[in-house]
């Protein structure tokens, strides 16, 4: 059994802990925005799925009788932005070219230069202290 990190998670010769911790809370970072990104294509989704139902409800009040409701809605909420000027896809777009890229792309330039590209190198040495050594199902590799 093989003890420690594999060489892609060991920390380089002379990179310091507090630098390996701000090398970690910056990918921490990156992951909460890639959960971020998770909630905004579901509210695309989901607001698309509730413009469809928007529109068998004016269907149905078609049907019923009450035009008045299904003009209304049809002219008030199918195809309403959800911000001004903005569909759903705009506010991925948007968040992906102007925020998410741009933290992608620092995280990514730090670790180049600082720890050699190697990634969750605080996450590996966690790992280390918080496993049982040579128990099974605690394996480092």
């Amino acid at each position: 059994m093989q003890e420690g990190p594999d060489e892609a998670h060991q920390r380089p010769d002379g990179l310091d802990d507090l630098t390996v911790q701000a090398l970690g809370k910056l990918s921490e970072a990156l992951e909460t925005t890639e959960r971020v990104r998770g909630h905004l294509y579901a509210m695309h989704q989901l607001t698309g799925t509730a413009d469809f139902q928007l529109d068998e409800a004016v269907s149905l009040f078609m049907q019923a009788g009450r035009e008045d409701w299904a003009v209304r809605i049809q002219r008030e909420l199918i195809g309403r932005n959800v911000t001004p000027g903005h569909w759903t896809f705009q506010l991925v777009e948007e968040y992906d070219d102007t925020y998410w890229s741009e933290l992608r792309a620092v995280e990514k330039a730090a670790r180049d230069e600082l720890a050699e590209g190697r990634r969750h190198l605080y996450e590996a040495e966690l790992k280390e202290r918080r496993r049982t050594h040579g128990r099974p199902g605690h394996e480092a590799r």
